[in-house]
């Protein structure tokens, strides 16, 4: 089985939350540190709207908070956020040769149905699992063990195509076989993830 993230794996959009996060941040006269971004970045929304709410120690509530954020974010996903180079070619070599795809994302669940349509991959999965809705973070090792049981499928038998650092280190402590997959975002971060990883690309067009 192989499973894949969303953001910043199959489709370049950890700008977009950078954009959300500043813009959110800047109405209110504050700005992002390092900390923050990363450690928002690739929470799910209820964790990272606390996280946001202590950090910046802001009057409001978690669900005030993801109410703006997914108002900034919605026509990002609806219409703008691309596929990553050679994604969608490598989605269909897997198909066709008979791999089981799993979908493990931490994107919002509206968003990402949105845009899975949009860019007409959503056929290639046959299960789209949204850790948000599990309650679960993918930085968490027991994550896996979580996602897996039910779908029958054990952490040796399945790779996992991540481009957060926390995810992958956690993947792999879970037993899968990681794939760490260059982003942006994480750019900073390459050197940590070659050593981490048991691949690391730069593009899907390497793996076709």
């Amino acid at each position: 089985m192989i499973l894949f993230d969303f953001d910043g794996t199959l489709v370049d959009s950890n700008g977009v939350w950078e954009t959300v996060d500043n813009t959110f941040l800047a109405r209110r006269g504050l700005t992002p540190t390092r900390e923050y971004s990363e450690t928002v970045g690739h929470s799910i929304f209820p964790v990272a709207a606390r996280f946001t709410i202590d950090y910046y120690r802001l009057d409001t509530t978690p669900e005030a908070v993801m109410a703006e954020w997914t108002e900034l974010g919605r026509e990002a996903y609806l219409c703008q956020v691309p596929l990553k180079e050679g994604a969608k070619e490598f989605l269909d070599q897997c198909a066709r040769q008979g791999e089981a795809l799993v979908l493990l994302t931490a994107c919002v669940p509206e968003f990402c149905t949105a845009a899975l349509k949009r860019l007409d991959i959503a056929g290639y999965f046959s299960q789209v699992i949204f850790v948000q809705e599990l309650g679960l973070l993918k930085k968490d090792p027991e994550t896996y063990g979580k996602v897996l049981a039910p779908l029958g499928a054990a952490p040796a038998d399945c790779t996992f195509y991540e481009d957060s650092p926390g995810a992958c280190a956690a993947a792999k402590a879970a037993g899968l076989t990681v794939v760490g997959v260059y982003d942006p975002f994480y750019a900073h971060y390459e050197g940590q993830l070659r050593e981490l990883c048991h691949r690391y690309i730069r593009s899907f067009t390497e793996l076709l």
